[in-house]
């Protein structure tokens, strides 16, 4: 573009101010920094007079180019300002995220007497969306009524959106209401709205009322009710808008590609997830990777999901913060540490390492991996933790046990002014369960709506029976569960019978089992426990006539089984099994133990064995466990320097508890054993729960 010499600016009139103002305007529409700042150069070298007309392109185009200080400094110099002066700063500042200076100028405004036009009371409204001050959007909002703009579409549509991403959608709801003449960024804006705050079901109807009224459907609003199919897990409803973005040719668009994975993904149809994610490669981008990855992770394939992020790195996209944040959560799930630790290298490597939400899940992986160690140091070195890392690290202790470090914790969080809430309790509850802190548990079960003002739920309640049960005082235990405003869930009454078994409460027990077999008829757990009562008792007949009555309703026992990870496989060994390649090696590992833990003092406790047979076929019983199978295949195959971890689906049982603290101390390694409730580590003879458990 050629600029008129500046020797000539002198001699052009009001007339060539309008050419000058049309050549600002392109050079605004078309982001052409440079030129603007040529020609403004120009203006000023040639003495060409600025009246208000031209500096108030002079500042839209600098605004629309990014340049917001050029913007403020032509402002301040304006001897006279207008209404079209303002409403450019105001857009300025919220087109370029300055929200906060958007509303001031805005306030300004008002104050100088300037009424404000339609385009700014939009603009102010996007600003006050963005930095979440809906109370401020609710004064600007009664501001636009006074001055008549209440039905118009721009500031209507602005109002809807802000209100939809502040999370008040009654107040979306009666804007869009109100509004007579509906296009499709209003509906957008509400439908999306729905999406993101609920009620999900409100999105699909306002999207169906949508295409009733005939307004245009295009990609964003379709996305935004895949969204809310995903939230709702409404394949049906999914798939109709898939077709329709097929027909209307949307389906190659990266952004649909997305939301197409992601929905597919979370209701679980991870094979039209997986087509919808290779249709077209170029489409693929690090949102539908992550969606993908999710949907694996969330129905236990780790493998499909650790391949789809191997292809992703082949393919030069970079993960972010989701991707680790999924996949290290799938390691926890499965105590599968070997991948943990790779993924972990591979946060640092991207430096991810510092965002609290990845090293949260990091903290939780290391405590469910049973590296307690590792967990408190990925813990320490987040520099601002979040409300998820100390809930994490509270979860740590709870599943090793170690309820005092859980209360010190718990100060160290209130002291740092973070806000407890329902799982902040949860975790609390469970450390001083398993370290029989029964004083301090109710405590805080009082505190929780009294002193912090969260409301307790089932598993509050639930956590509180277990306290009390685990400490043996079952009589207590008893009258909370009477004294509770609803009759305690299945792990409620599974705490409390599982409490009754250990402290052989016969009668209680009974009671528990009934009401656990009526809430869940197919748990094999509460005849199981039963049953075990009564074998403890010697009361054989009993025991056969519960076992009568599994096989009658077809319950089964969930069979026992232990698993060990050397290198890059999981072993998997169940109680006497013989499947194992290198069986004959591992049970002669497990005699020459067994003979030198007896040598030692060790002791079986035949007891715990509910059958009616011989001391010496239920010691050859106890003696092949699935978790001293795996402790011995353990030791023949992972080298002296590393810790043996083994992980159970059931609590371990009390032999075998007294087993391994002899097995640790004759070795002389540490044995960490994960059961179905918690962490045992085993060193030197002991064990970190103290033998409360």
């Amino acid at each position: 573009m050629k600029f008129q010499k500046p020797c000539t600016f002198a001699k052009l009139g009001l007339k060539d101010s309008k050419s000058l103002a049309k050549i600002i305007r392109n050079l605004a529409q078309t982001r052409q920094l440079l030129q603007g700042k040529q020609l403004h150069s120009q203006l000023i070298s040639s003495g060409y007079p600025l009246c208000a007309f031209l500096t108030n392109h002079l500042l839209n185009m600098y605004s629309k180019c990014g340049q917001l200080d050029y913007s403020v400094k032509l402002f301040d110099k304006m001897s006279q300002r207008n209404l079209v002066s303002w409403t450019a700063m105001v857009t300025g500042f919220s087109q370029n995220l300055h929200y906060f200076e958007a509303i001031s100028t805005f306030c300004e405004m008002r104050i100088a007497g300037e009424n404000p036009t339609q385009f700014a009371f939009s603009s102010v409204i996007k600003a006050c969306a963005s930095a979440g001050l809906v109370e401020f959007g609710e004064q600007i909002h009664c501001l636009a009524l006074k001055f008549g703009f209440g039905s118009d579409i721009f500031v209507v549509s602005n109002l809807v959106d802000m209100y939809s991403k502040c999370g008040v959608m009654v107040n979306a709801h009666n804007v869009f209401q109100e509004m007579e003449c509906k296009d499709e960024v209003l509906w957008t804006a509400l439908i999306d709205g729905y999406a993101k705050n609920g009620p999900f079901e409100d999105a699909l109807s306002a999207y169906k009322n949508m295409v009733k009224e005939g307004i245009g459907i295009d990609k964003f609003v379709l996305c935004s009710t895949l969204s809310a199919c995903a939230a709702l897990k409404a394949l049906n409803f999914g798939k109709c808008l898939h077709s329709v973005m097929v027909k209307k040719g949307f389906e190659l668009e990266i952004s649909v590609g997305n939301a197409l994975t992601d929905m597919y993904s979370k209701v679980g149809d991870m094979e039209s997830a997986s087509n919808v994610f290779g249709i077209d490669s170029d489409c693929r981008n690090i949102v539908s990777c992550s969606s993908l990855i999710d949907g694996y992770v969330e129905m236990d394939r780790m493998e499909d999901a650790l391949s789809v992020y191997v292809r992703l790195r082949r393919q030069g996209i970079e993960p972010n913060e989701f991707t680790f944040s999924s996949l290290i959560k799938a390691c926890s799930s499965q105590a599968a540490l070997e991948q943990g630790t790779q993924l972990h290298a591979e946060v640092i490597k991207f430096n991810f390492d510092s965002n609290p939400f990845v090293s949260s899940v990091l903290v939780d992986m290391y405590g469910k991996c049973g590296l307690l160690d590792d967990s408190i140091r990925v813990f320490d070195e987040i520099g601002n933790a979040t409300e998820f890392a100390w809930n994490s690290m509270l979860s740590v202790f709870a599943q090793h046990g170690l309820g005092k470090d859980a209360i010190q914790l718990f100060n160290r969080m209130k002291n740092e002014g973070v806000e407890p809430n329902a799982i902040t309790f949860v975790s609390l509850l469970r450390g001083c369960s398993h370290s029989g802190l029964v004083e301090d548990g109710l405590s805080f079960f009082k505190a929780m709506e009294k002193t912090f003002g969260v409301m307790p739920r089932e598993e509050h309640y639930s956590c509180v029976i277990d306290l009390l049960g685990r400490a043996g005082q079952l009589k207590e235990a008893e009258d909370f569960i009477n004294k509770m405003p609803f009759e305690p869930n299945a792990f409620g009454w599974c705490s409390f019978l599982g409490a009754c078994k250990i402290h052989g409460d016969k009668e209680r027990g009974k009671l528990a089992a009934e009401k656990l077999m009526q809430l869940e008829p197919e748990n094999s757990g509460a005849p199981v426990l039963l049953s075990n009562i009564y074998a403890k008792e010697q009361q054989w007949e009993d025991v056969r006539t519960l076992r009568k009555m599994m096989q009658d309703f077809n319950v089964k026992k969930l069979p026992g089984y232990s698993w060990v990870d050397v290198g890059n496989k999981t072993h998997i060994f169940g109680v006497e099994d013989w499947s194992h390649p290198q069986m004959k090696a591992i049970y002669d590992k497990l005699d020459a133990l067994s003979g030198q833990i007896k040598a030692a003092g060790y002791v079986p406790s035949t007891d715990s064995i509910p059958l009616d047979v011989d001391v010496s076929v239920k010691e050859k019983i106890l003696q092949h466990h699935s978790e001293r199978l795996a402790i011995a295949f353990a030791l023949i195959s992972i080298p002296s320097g590393k810790p043996i971890i083994v992980k159970k689906n059931l609590r371990v049982c009390s032999d075998c508890h007294s087993a391994i603290k002899y097995i640790s101390k004759l070795i002389g390694r540490k044995i960490i054993v994960r059961d179905n409730s918690r962490f045992h580590h085993f060193s030197n003879g002991l064990c970190s729960c103290g033998d409360f458990w």
